[in-house]
């Protein structure tokens, strides 16, 4: 009877926070479908070229960079290669474009996800964008001045343009909901499970020390692992969830999101970063190493602002 009821009440929970995402995420999809097809990302193209010449990119992959910041890491992946052909392009470009992207893509859909949480979806964006663009910059003068990664890139695999049609947008967007569900349904369990036995206890005790040099405190320190490994979707639906039970502060609400939209999905997002041709070290332990520092400096600045000016401009309660 108790582990029915046990059973009864994960999957209620999973179903709630299932829901709260969806009515987030399904609209700013849609509105974002919408853009690209009345031509938006065409329109805003032109506007990055020259922080592409800043990186040492060639000018056209500023659509490929409104590409991945509107619509996604994928959108991002498809263009690079559709706009310029491989022969034209360097490890080291492949690198810089792809960590550009894996700061800041899917904008709408992930920041909208950390606006339901509590930090501002302007600020946070902008992070991600500049974020994105200063590292990106500290890569092309590493590999300008050294040398580094300037032989033609060599992709494991290039992606082919999808279905651009609205029948393929309704079956794919089916397809991820219906993932995202059983993926929630699986962290919720699991984070049932791993509070029963104890190991969570001990995650955040292992997790504290790390998560301690960018100023997160150790009771956001397991759901902002799971957005760091998994995603921002999963990770920032967890924070909203306990946002809204009162179980989290805002400050670690807003350094947990920040450092996640710095660097989430460290495995899926990283593999396709590789398999472009990207440089491993750079798109992961750079960018985990830069994002630590990021925050870090964000958490000491954090605390110089007058607690007024922090809810007024950098966080809404949930």
């Amino acid at each position: 009877m108790q582990v029915l009821r046990a059973a009864r009440t994960t999957l209620s929970d999973a179903i709630t926070l299932y829901w709260l995402l969806v009515r987030i995420v399904l609209p700013v999809m849609l509105l974002t479908k919408v853009a690209v097809e009345f031509g938006v990302i065409e329109l805003l193209a032109p506007l990055f070229s020259p922080l592409m010449l800043l990186l040492g990119l060639p000018p056209e992959l500023g659509f490929a960079w409104v590409t991945g910041f509107l619509v996604g890491l994928w959108g991002g992946a498809v263009a690079l290669f559709a706009i310029v052909p491989v022969a034209e392009l360097t490890t080291a470009q492949v690198t810089i474009f792809m960590s550009l992207i894996l700061f800041s893509h899917a904008l709408p859909i992930e920041q909208r996800i950390v606006q339901k949480a509590g930090p501002s979806f302007l600020v946070t964006s902008l992070m991600r964008l500049l974020c994105g663009l200063m590292y990106g910059l500290i890569l092309h003068l590493i590999f300008q001045y050294s040398g580094w990664l300037q032989e033609p890139v060599a992709p494991h695999w290039i992606p082919t343009s999808s279905d651009p049609s609205w029948e393929a947008f309704f079956y794919e967007t089916a397809e991820a909901l219906f993932w995202m569900f059983l993926i929630l349904l699986g962290l919720v369990v699991s984070m049932r499970l791993l509070e029963w036995s104890g190991i969570m206890k001990l995650l955040r005790n292992g997790l504290t020390p790390i998560l301690r040099l960018a100023g997160i405190g150790p009771a956001a320190a397991p759901l902002t692992m799971v957005g760091l490994l998994l995603g921002l979707s999963y990770g920032g639906g967890l924070i909203i969830r306990e946002a809204q039970k009162g179980h989290l502060s805002a400050r670690d609400i807003f350094l947990a999101t920040s450092f996640m939209g710095l660097a989430h999905s460290l495995i899926e997002d990283t593999l396709i970063a590789i398999a472009l041709g990207a440089d491993l070290t750079s798109v992961l332990v750079g960018r985990v190493i830069f994002s630590i520092l990021v925050v870090a400096l964000l958490a000491r600045l954090i605390d110089l602002v007058p607690q007024r000016t922090f809810f007024r401009y950098l966080f809404k309660a949930a």
